[in-house]
């Protein structure tokens, strides 16, 4: 096992040291991201408002606005799947995941990827959200993907994702949560868009 630590410039963290969160070591491939079975999710960045009918559960992509931030709501669910691919109405998207550390031991049962990709110039924000008698509660750590010149590569997020950093009980230390704790209620991603076309994320079954 090794720690998911991100070094790479396309991903700012803001982490504390008190946190470890462990994944299984893999094989690489030439785009930085694992070899093997995935899912893979496109969030794709659009110009005009979506009006089509997207909640058919069908398709691996959400559209969002160029320029803006949305909520993407996200569902415990026993596979991944776009329950709505529509993020650019007042109602957010919809995205259902598997619980991914239900003990909180700091060890995901999958990782995810991400890479920016598209015309060169975007940059997205997508941290991590939840709500706690209907106070929202965002995570001090985010992943920050910007589209530069030339090769885009893959780059680990887990850590990043799939938990909220946050000092819910004021002692000044942070602590952590999974998606889906019962510590807090209705978890989103807050995806904050300045211009990026495609964020592309690969969530690996350890």
């Amino acid at each position: 096992m090794k720690r998911a630590i991100i070094y790479m410039a396309v991903v700012t963290v803001a982490i504390g040291m008190l946190f470890t969160v462990k994944t299984k070591a893999v094989a690489i491939a030439g785009n930085g991201a694992p070899n093997g079975a995935h899912y893979n999710l496109n969030i794709i960045g659009v110009t005009k408002d979506k009006t089509a009918f997207m909640d058919s559960g069908i398709g691996h992509r959400i559209f969002v606005p160029l320029s803006g931030k949305i909520k993407i709501n996200l569902l415990p669910g026993a596979d991944f799947a776009v329950l709505d691919a529509n993020g650019t109405d007042s109602n957010g998207a919809t995205f259902s995941l598997p619980n991914p550390d239900p003990d909180n031991d700091g060890v995901t049962s999958y990782t995810v990827w991400a890479r920016a990709l598209g015309k060169p110039g975007g940059k997205s924000v997508t941290t991590p959200c939840a709500y706690l008698d209907g106070v929202e509660y965002c995570s001090t750590s985010n992943v920050v993907l910007v589209r530069d010149k030339g090769k885009s590569s893959f780059t680990n997020v887990t850590s990043q994702l799939l938990y909220v950093y946050i000092d819910l009980d004021g002692d000044g230390v942070e602590e952590r949560y999974p998606l889906f704790d019962s510590a807090l209620q209705d978890y989103f991603w807050s995806y904050d868009n300045n211009g990026l076309k495609l964020a592309q994320f690969r969530f690996y079954q350890n």
